[in-house]
């Protein structure tokens, strides 16, 4: 790990990638992410929105925690760190995991590489190096912080694999989801990733932050050719939630970050059962899962669509108009594709199942007048938005 950013007289580092951001910027609306500076917007919402969906939008991801773990203990390590069986992992692939403490209680998630035998990367959205360093005591294992050391673009849309592939990127048309390939881009040694946090075709580009700047000009030297527009936060936002997609302590507290008892919460109770493996052995938080699997369901983080298209934002749920009080709206956006309020819900069960009936009940101002509105809800158990060319090998080429 190299820091030579002096934290005392810029608050905020500035990615590789920053100059280039910063020259397209019209917007000037930053905000900070694991103490580097990120556009929230870098020109129009709606465009970096409809680029993720029709086109081809690019994100700075370099802020993204990212550790190398290796060792001759790597692999028993990361079992016994995470919820998931990754004994069928091999190395060029990439999954998803999560990690619980001793309570079961979700402390983060994120992806796993595997590059070689007991050799892995794990990215997070949060700082982690605390909880993975005290998890390895009695393991043979090496853990370094590769976050400044790696740069990476997101690069998302349909026109994903066109562009890279136009920008001079040969190798990707034989690229599985969740796999990785070393390529050059030009003289640019990269690895790329077909990975993402939008639901929608896409790759994920990493780089050392030296040849930052010539990769992102390669890129952009096909605009015109494809739409090609930079993203920030607020539009990654709007698709992840078309995707389905959880966010650690926005949707949820984290473990670590909870303060009151009761406040934080479990693989099961957002969503992400599907990672958990109880069959594979002892890891951390497995005994606490156990005993709640068997138990009725005490609440869950729940897809719903809101009638209407009245802005919901915050929002209670209740188990009918005027009812009782069930849970309570996380997130939620406008989606401009399906034309439907989104949101995910925090919603309480009632002997272990879903009411009924879910109505919101929210505030909206319209001309400076505030109103309350009454919408119905309705689950969904799956994502909203599933592009048939998410998943296709070789993608269409445009």
């Amino acid at each position: 790990m190299n820091i030579t950013h002096e934290h005392f007289r810029q608050a905020l580092q500035r990615t590789p990638f920053h100059d280039r951001i910063s020259a397209l910027s019209t917007t000037e609306t930053w905000t900070g992410w694991n103490t580097y500076k990120v556009a929230r917007v870098v020109d129009k919402l709606s465009a970096e929105y409809f680029a993720v969906r029709s086109g081809c939008a690019v994100m700075d991801l370099t802020p993204m925690e990212k550790y190398r773990i290796t060792g001759k203990d790597a692999y028993a390590y990361l079992d016994r760190l995470l919820t998931r069986d990754i004994s069928t992992l091999k190395p060029g692939r990439v999954t998803y995991v999560v990690w619980c403490n001793d309570e079961g209680k979700v402390i983060d998630d994120g992806t796993l590489f595997q590059f070689g035998e007991q050799d892995y990367r794990l990215c997070s959205q949060h700082h982690q190096l605390d909880w993975l360093l005290m998890s390895a005591s009695g393991y043979d294992v090496q853990i370094e912080t590769e976050t400044h050391d790696v740069a990476a673009l997101a690069v998302q849309g349909p026109t994903s694999y066109s562009v890279l592939t136009a920008a001079g990127i040969d190798g990707l048309e034989q690229l599985k989801p969740f796999g990785i390939v070393d390529l050059h881009c030009g003289d640019i040694p990269i690895t790329v990733s077909r990975t993402g946090y939008t639901g929608d075709l896409g790759y994920e580009v990493w780089v050392k932050p030296a040849d930052a700047l010539r990769l992102w000009d390669a890129i952009f030297s096909v605009q015109g050719q494809y739409d090609i527009q930079p993203m920030g936060l607020d539009a990654l936002e709007m698709v992840r939630i078309e995707a389905g997609f959880v966010m650690p302590g926005f949707d949820f507290n984290t473990a670590e970050s909870t303060v009151r008892n009761g406040y934080d919460r479990s693989p099961y109770e957002v969503g992400l059962g599907w990672v958990v493996n109880l069959e594979k052995g002892h890891f951390t938080g497995r005994k606490a899962l156990i005993a709640e699997k068997a138990q009725p369901i005490k609440r869950r983080l729940t897809k719903i669509v809101v009638d209407g298209n009245k802005p919901v934002g915050e929002a209670f749920i209740y188990t009918g108009k005027g009812g009782k009080p069930v849970g309570e709206i996380k997130c939620t956006i406008w989606s401009p594709v399906l034309k439907a309020n989104l949101a995910l819900a925090d919603v309480d069960y009632v002997k272990g199942r879903l009411p009924e009936k879910l109505w919101a009940r929210f505030d909206y101002q319209r001309e400076l007048k505030w109103r309350t509105a009454w919408a119905e809800c309705h689950a969904q158990s799956k994502p909203s938005y599933v592009p048939e060319h998410k998943s296709a090998t070789p993608p269409d080429r445009f």
